[in-house]
């Protein structure tokens, strides 16, 4: 694949090359190289038949080879140009690499496991430095990170769920951004809008598109049922299909990508329940409880005196994503997976062998998403605790935070004080792992 090579703050960079990338300091290019000598769009790189080329788009600064300034210039394998002080390299195939010599599997799946824990634990230790307690939360959190789900978070107030968040983002080095959801915020406030720009050297008026604050690796949607679901909505499609799309072109979103939405379930005055299609993107449902005595009293020295805590990054994005493909390769065996769908069909009512309680309490159950993420939460679990073999105990692990959100009790379960939580445990209780 042709690829441009580039280097910056003495790091390399590779970009694999579509029919078109556009090149400049600004986030709403393709290709964003913020240096102070490269124009706010500074050249654009285009297929031209089975050849490409790169085009000034109307910098002053131009484009740069032998020491020449140009207009465009055809790219032939190894050919350089430079923009500003920024030099670039295009190679029409990507350049061989060497690899080196394959170690025997079983070798290299134990270093890959012992690599996936030590980075479990690396990450909880610097959050650790920050947040006291929670660490079953933290843990869910992660689990949901490796395994490309996304978080709702349902606490009080003062429980450090948004702290929770931007730590979590200092930890593993990711972009993190914050959106405090108001009754009037509106979807362009989350994904960005066309803003009409005048380009300086030309004259010429066009529709730019500037990203909002959902173009992150870790995004906190703080309190997200307090704006309708007109923006609400918003987020389904970046939630599920990573990507955003406005006035017909698509964006993609950073990888990796991780929705931490908070909501507060005292005040229920001028909130709006979350539509059941968006509860179901969300992965985990977790629940916060009070700290105990002893991490509340920590919790209250560390927070009024001068304490400011150094948090290490443990990993950066493409070890995130390393870990997320390796969450893939875990195998589960049919006898696992049968026991995950016996879980999920016992929630439905009025099913060929549904439990009584839940043909009395549950007006809908859950679908074959919950399935999904019932394998990949125990896939990533093994993984953090240092296995490579799922069993149905793993499964069992985080089938709360995977159910309690997709189960809608009826009038009968309300009037009778019966919570999501209660239906799920004693579905656990009910349902027996398969015969071998």
């Amino acid at each position: 694949m042709p690829t441009l090579i580039y280097k910056f703050q003495e790091q390399e960079h590779r970009v694999p090359l579509t029919n078109s990338v556009r090149i400049g300091r600004e986030e709403d290019n393709d290709l964003c190289v913020p240096c102070d000598s490269v124009s706010a769009h500074h050249a654009v790189v285009s297929r031209n038949g089975d050849r490409f080329q790169v085009t000034a788009a109307g910098s002053r600064n131009g484009i740069f080879t032998d020491g020449q300034q140009v207009e465009s210039l055809d790219l032939h394998d190894g050919a350089t140009f430079a923009l500003g002080d920024v030099e670039f390299i295009f190679f029409a195939q990507d350049e061989p690499t060497k690899t080196p010599p394959a170690a025997a599997p079983q070798e290299d799946a134990l270093a890959a496991i012992a690599g996936f824990k030590d980075a479990h634990e690396k990450v909880l230790n610097e959050i650790a430095k920050v947040v006291v307690g929670q660490r079953d939360v933290l843990n869910q959190i992660l689990v949901a990170l490796f395994a490309r789900g996304h978080c709702l978070l349902i606490g009080v107030p003062g429980l450090a769920k948004t702290l929770m968040v931007r730590t979590l983002g200092r930890a593993v080095d990711l972009n993190s951004s914050r959106i405090q959801f108001t009754p009037d915020l509106m979807p362009a406030d989350i994904t960005g809008t066309d803003i009409l720009e005048e380009d300086p050297a030309t004259g010429k008026r066009v529709f730019r598109f500037h990203r909002g604050p959902i173009f992150a690796n870790l995004l906190l949607a703080d309190e997200i049922n307090r704006t309708p679901p007109k923006t609400q909505a918003a987020l389904l499609e970046a939630m599920q299909e990573q990507r955003v799309t406005n006035s017909g072109t698509s964006y993609d979103l950073p990888n990796p990508f991780m929705v931490l939405a908070t909501q507060n379930p005292i005040e229920q005055e001028g909130t709006y329940p979350l539509p059941e299609a968006q509860l179901d993107r969300f992965m985990f449902c977790i629940h916060l409880g009070y700290p105990t005595a002893a991490e509340e009293q920590q919790v209250i020295l560390n927070t009024t005196r001068d304490l400011q805590a150094g948090i290490t990054s443990a990993l950066n994005a493409a070890d995130v994503i390393q870990l997320q493909n390796l969450v893939r390769q875990v195998p589960v065996s049919e006898h696992v997976a049968l026991y995950a769908m016996n879980l999920v069909r016992a929630t439905r009512p009025n099913l060929e062998g549904s439990p009584d309680f839940v043909n009395r309490w549950v007006r809908w159950g859950a679908g074959t998403r919950a399935g999904q993420y019932l394998l990949l939460a125990a896939k990533a679990h093994v993984l953090l605790q240092g296995r490579f073999s799922v069993s149905c105990a793993d499964v069992r692990e985080h089938a709360l935070p995977v159910l309690r959100h997709r189960i809608f009790p009826n009038f009968t379960a309300a009037s009778e004080s019966v919570t999501t939580d209660t239906i799920v445990k004693k579905i656990l209780e009910t349902v027996k792992e398969p015969q071998y």
